[in-house]
């Protein structure tokens, strides 16, 4: 179940690291002054520290077998994913205004809304996953 884990946080992190590129050359650390609502810097870097921070921890408890690395990560997980649905809201409220205005690309668009929808979606797919898999692994459901 923990080598499961991994393997779906370092594919999910592949999909992140890719909106991530996207979100930067978009100018999205350009957006902190700008009105309306937009995907943060604090927020975005947030999520990504955070998730990095986990995924380096849960590398370490494989090496360790150390319980309370399992669950530290778990919570640091825990609170990416809050980051991560707060980050989705804010980019679907974002496509359906885009979509009801009939916009397909404004000058001041939200760097967010250049994010293809297959890997936001594969990218929270896989986040909820790494999510139930770490857990499970946590409480020992397939243990080593």
């Amino acid at each position: 179940m923990k080598w499961a884990a991994l393997i779906a946080w370092v594919i999910t992190a592949g999909g992140g690291f890719i909106l991530l590129s996207i979100w930067l050359a978009r100018g999205g650390m350009r957006q902190e002054r700008e009105s309306g609502a937009r995907i943060r810097p604090p927020v975005i870097l947030g999520h990504f520290l955070l998730a990095a921070t986990g995924l380096v921890l849960w590398i370490v408890y494989l090496a360790d077998d150390k319980d309370t690395l399992a669950w530290i990560a778990f919570v640091l997980l825990l609170v990416v994913a809050l980051l991560g649905f707060t980050m989705f809201a804010i980019w679907l409220q974002q496509r359906q205004r885009a979509a009801g205005a009939g916009e397909t690309a404004a000058p001041d668009e939200p760097p967010a809304q250049n994010f293809p929808v297959p890997i936001v979606v594969l990218h929270g797919l896989l986040a909820a996953t790494t999510l139930v898999l770490v857990f499970l692994a946590a409480v020992g459901v397939g243990g080593s």
